[in-house]
């Protein structure tokens, strides 16, 4: 059953197979999760958005053109539950940054453990990370996208061009682009 495609648990769920339904959304639950996170910045916004979007997923799957990829659709979908949620909360800045709770500190120290256990090496992986993703940041909102698109929930450049409605050329003229930019950024933070 978890080697089916998407297509095939669509079908087998809407011929009354709701098992079908469990593993689409476990396939995609951290995915979206991370992606809606990248939106708001809140774990907790982000669990209740990403909720949303499997609910909105559920209600509309039956209207869902199968002729499409179902990620695009998915992901499309959350792009727009978040851009709802952000206009709902306006008045705070796109770039509040917040300090860090419990909950974060707890969240580093499982990584920690599922990491190799020098404490050295863990240190300069969070450092690049965190240093890239300033560097990444900085970036306009859709060099962002398709940068996290491409790296952090590995969709191919053909995704990201059904996904943003845009052209391959233009996706991987800006994809091209946009890694230019972090070039200069990223060498004045070494």
């Amino acid at each position: 059953m978890l080697d089916k495609t998407d297509e095939q648990l669509i079908t087998n769920y809407l011929k009354g197979d709701e098992k079908s339904l469990e593993i689409l959304i476990s396939r995609y639950l951290k995915s979206i999760y991370n992606f809606t996170y990248r939106y708001v910045k809140r774990e907790k916004e982000a669990e209740d958005i990403t909720q949303e979007v499997f609910i909105k997923a559920w209600r509309n799957l039956r209207r869902f053109n199968q002729r499409k990829k179902f990620k695009t659709w998915l992901f499309h979908l959350a792009k727009n539950v978040c851009f709802d949620f952000l206009r709902k909360r306006k008045d705070l800045s796109f770039s509040e940054l917040e300090s860090k709770t419990e909950d974060e500190d707890y969240r580093f120290e499982e990584e920690i453990k599922d990491l190799s256990p020098l404490p050295d090496e863990l240190f300069e992986q969070k450092n690049l990370k965190e240093m890239l993703n300033s560097a990444i940041e900085q970036l306009p909102l859709k060099d962002q996208t398709i940068l996290f698109l491409y790296y952090n929930d590995h969709f191919t450049l053909q995704e990201i061009a059904d996904f943003l409605n845009e052209s391959l050329n233009t996706v991987k003229s800006r994809y091209r682009r946009a890694l230019q930019k972090l070039k200069p950024i990223l060498s004045e933070k070494k």
